[in-house]
């Protein structure tokens, strides 16, 4: 598994940084990405705060992955649909782009994210050069202003720049989908996975009712105008074989065989 794992060893107060000085921040810190291979991005709020403290912040960041995925500028556009139309959700969205002839160019492929009170997870692919920087510099500054706007605060809002792990086989994609769609969010039914095993069924019916992870799109259960599964579909052709693997995973027949880096909590 690999092992490059992108660290931003001093929170720089990246808030009072011209903007373009930021970008370079941004970019300077990163890894070299690579076009065609698959990255574990994920982040939490600075000193472990919650960084989602309302639905409506988690519909937010998610419309975040959809319109900032895009080689093209989409700033102020939630703004001024929310002006025009009220309150936004992915319907409505997907509609005016569609009527408005707007044609997104992704700079990443979005195979699964998960929301949690105080982090993120993303599975995510680069598909152009830079794509990834240039994504997660939109989509976590763009979400920083909303926050602090919303709530009234400054400063940062993340620790510091994102982590990124690489995925490098089969079957590291197959335990981070477990995780990420799974594993962490079921950790909000119980702590530690090795009591929520006493009852592995549980823990498998929670997750079907959490919302903020891409579980159910793997199930079939739900569309996602943001996922695109890529490589993680041909893994799992059908939601039988996905349903079968984590379960088995919940209930101990397979380990969970992830570097302790790739884990925040």
């Amino acid at each position: 598994m690999g092992r490059c794992v992108t660290k931003l060893r001093n929170a720089y107060p990246t808030h009072t940084l011209p903007r373009a000085s930021l970008r370079k921040l941004y970019m300077s810190f990163q890894r070299k990405f690579e076009p065609g291979k698959i990255y574990h991005v994920f982040n939490r709020g600075v000193e472990k705060r919650s960084i989602f403290l309302s639905d409506g912040d988690r519909w937010r960041f998610l419309q975040g992955l959809y319109l900032f995925n895009d080689e093209s500028t989409t700033a102020n556009l939630l703004y001024r649909l929310e002006k025009e139309k009220g309150k936004m959700h992915f319907g409505i969205l997907r509609d005016y782009m569609r009527k408005a002839g707007i044609k997104q160019k992704p700079l990443v492929r979005i195979m699964a994210d998960c929301l949690k009170p105080n982090h993120f997870h993303l599975l995510i692919e680069e598909i152009q050069q830079d794509g990834i920087s240039r994504f997660m510099h939109k989509l976590c500054t763009g979400y920083a202003k909303f926050f602090n706007t919303k709530y009234e605060r400054v400063g940062s809002l993340f620790q510091g720049v994102y982590k990124a792990v690489e995925v490098r086989q089969d079957a590291q994609l197959q335990y981070l989908l477990a995780y990420i769609n799974v594993i962490n969010p079921g950790q909000e039914l119980e702590p530690e996975l090795k009591s929520a095993a006493q009852d592995p069924q549980e823990i498998l019916r929670f997750v079907e009712s959490y919302p903020w992870s891409t579980h159910l799109e793997y199930l079939g259960k739900r569309d996602s105008i943001i996922v695109d599964k890529g490589i993680a579909g041909k893994l799992f052709p059908t939601p039988a074989k996905y349903k079968a693997f984590v379960a088995d995973i919940i209930q101990g027949k397979q380990p969970l065989s992830l570097h302790k880096e790739a884990l925040l909590e």
